[in-house]
C-alpha cells in the first residue's frame, strides 16, 4: 500500500496560512468506497485509510516511510503567487477598469 506524503493546502474559506505548516502521510485508498444500503452512509473496510500522521518537515516523514518500509510518493506543494498592489493603485490614472460608486 503506498502512502502520499503532502503538505495540506488550505481551503478557500481561509484567508490564513493555519493547518497549512505540516507535512501529512497517509495512505491511498486500496478499495473504493461502498454505499451502505439501508441509511445510505459511506463507508470503508480499509482501516489504514483512518490513519494521517503530522510531520514537521518533508525529511522527517519520509525518513519515517522508509524507516518502517513503506512505499512512499511526495507531492509537492503549489506556493500561490501574490499580486503586490498598494491602496493607491485603486486611483490610478493607468486603472484597467472604471473607478466608480
Amino acid at each position: 500500500m503506498v502512502a502520499r506524503i503532502y503538505k495540506p493546502a488550505r481551503n478557500a474559506m481561509q484567508s490564513g496560512v493555519a493547518k497549512t505548516k505540516f507535512w501529512l502521510l497517509e495512505y491511498e485508498p486500496e478499495r473504493p468506497r461502498s454505499i451502505e444500503p439501508l441509511m445510505g452512509y459511506t463507508s470503508s473496510s480499509d482501516m489504514r485509510s483512518q490513519v494521517k500522521l503530522r510531520f514537521e518537515t518533508k525529511e522527517e516523514a519520509v525518513a519515517y516511510a522508509e524507516r518502517h518500509s513503506i512505499p512512499y510518493r511526495i507531492y509537492e506543494p503549489h506556493e500561490p503567487e501574490r499580486r503586490r498592489m498598494a491602496y493607491s493603485d485603486n486611483f490610478s490614472f493607468r486603472r484597467a477598469g472604471q473607478w466608480t460608486h
